[in-house]
């Protein structure tokens, strides 16, 4: 088998992990694109003598070869489709010409259907593709539906026509944006599908920047619920990815410890906030962040007892030790840190009720409108730069403090206007 020196070499030090590899001629031209689990063991099995014709002409032709990493196997598919697209690789021309290959296809309507096919025709649309492993596409793409919600069924032009019909299972599971009846604008619906369209090209990174601003943006507005939407979404990046891509959490821990002048990093976050109508059905929650992300597993939620009227400071001093004397009861382990929706009158509060447990944890509140920042380690308004990795983070836990208080003060109005 003939092969450079330098191929050889840089195939048995090709990394052991997942990823897209680019081979490249004497012309620093790609003349081949492949993906593997991992990269070493996918290369080294080039490097033996019984290879087929197209194999050997291709590594006799190879000079060079370039990786890129991926955290997972389905990001490495969509990378590698996207960059088949870009450099048609000469060795590629299997996937070019043989119609077994699964594409996404995107049909040109007002409201896009998308779908899987094995067949390019001469229809409009936009095509994905091709990809090498079926599986794994059809399970990005039922995992990518779960926030960004498509329509798959082709009854929609009747729907549009002054036809109505029932809405389709995928509506009721929420699976599909419904545009059919209504539930999503053009513009709501094109924007979802440029989204798919950046996760299939395996541009997550461009569009979690997109969805981040436009999540900071609902915060801002005290859009919680919406931010909640959109940071969900970004999970179902992370997922596709295999990690948490959504941000760069260990980037946002490492920040938000060096600015409050914490030991360690602060890998378990527990956020409390509080909700109430007049001073009924209060309510308080509790979530918890493990490593940056969302520990769903850990929130707590909370009904004020034995108290009435409206003072925020006593329903959170509540909420704060019951949830503190019963860790501390049951010798269970403390959170790193704690985060308080609030201003300064509530930081002291908290920290008076953990003084009663003999608490001393590290403390920081966000104060609503001016997203001013106080913590218990240090005096005055803290200067937190707005787009301040940090920032993100303590953002996070508070918008989905306050959703998920706000949902269990729904449910209790609700009980309680049902049952009237």
């Amino acid at each position: 088998m003939k092969y450079s020196q330098k191929i050889k070499e840089k195939f048995l030090s090709a990394p052991d992990s997942c990823g897209v590899y680019l081979m490249h001629d004497l012309r620093a031209k790609v003349i081949y694109v492949g993906k593997a689990n991992s990269l070493k063991l996918r290369l080294l099995s080039y490097l033996g003598a019984d290879l087929n014709s197209k194999t050997a002409s291709l590594m006799a032709k190879a000079e060079d070869i370039k990786f890129k990493l991926c955290a997972s196997e389905t990001l490495a598919l969509l990378l590698e489709a996207s960059l088949i697209r870009q450099f048609k690789p000469k060795y590629n021309i299997s996937l070019k010409d043989d119609k077994s290959f699964p594409w996404v296809k995107i049909t040109k309507e007002e409201f896009p259907r998308v779908y899987i096919t094995r067949r390019k025709d001469k229809s409009a649309g936009r095509y994905l593709g091709p990809y090498t492993n079926a599986k794994l596409l059809k399970n990005a793409l039922k995992i990518i539906r779960r926030s960004f919600m498509y329509r798959s069924c082709r009854r929609l032009p009747a729907c549009r026509q002054g036809r109505p019909k029932p809405s389709c299972i995928y509506d009721k599971i929420n699976l599909c944006a419904a545009p059919c009846s209504g539930k999503a604008s053009p513009k709501q619906y094109r924007s979802i599908i440029n989204n798919i369209i950046l996760i299939l090209e395996g541009r997550t990174d461009l569009l979690v920047k997109k969805l981040t601003k436009a999540m900071q943006d609902k915060s801002k507005v005290f859009d919680f619920e919406g931010a909640a939407e959109i940071r969900d979404q970004i999970a179902v990046l992370a997922e596709v990815s295999g990690g948490p891509v959504s941000f760069n959490c260990k980037t946002e821990l490492e920040d938000l410890k060096n600015r409050l002048g914490l030991l360690t990093l602060p890998g378990r976050i527990e956020g409390f906030d509080i909700s109430n109508f007049s001073g009924k059905q209060s309510v308080g929650s509790m979530v918890s962040f493990k490593n940056g992300s969302p520990d769903k597993n850990n929130y707590r939620r909370f009904r004020i007892k034995n108290f009435s009227g409206i003072n925020d400071y006593k329903m959170l001093g509540q909420v704060v030790y019951r949830r503190y004397s019963r860790l501390v009861q049951e010798n269970k382990a403390l959170p790193s840190l704690v985060l308080i929706d609030g201003g300064k009158g509530h930081l002291l509060t908290a920290a008076r009720r953990l003084k009663e447990l003999n608490l001393n944890l590290p403390l920081v509140s966000i104060a609503k409108e001016k997203e001013n920042i106080y913590s218990s380690q240090k005096a005055g308004i803290l200067n937190f730069p707005k787009d301040a990795p940090a920032m993100n983070l303590i953002r996070k836990v508070r918008d989905e403090a306050h959703r998920f208080a706000l949902g269990y003060h729904r449910l209790l109005r609700h009980k309680e206007l049902t049952h009237v």
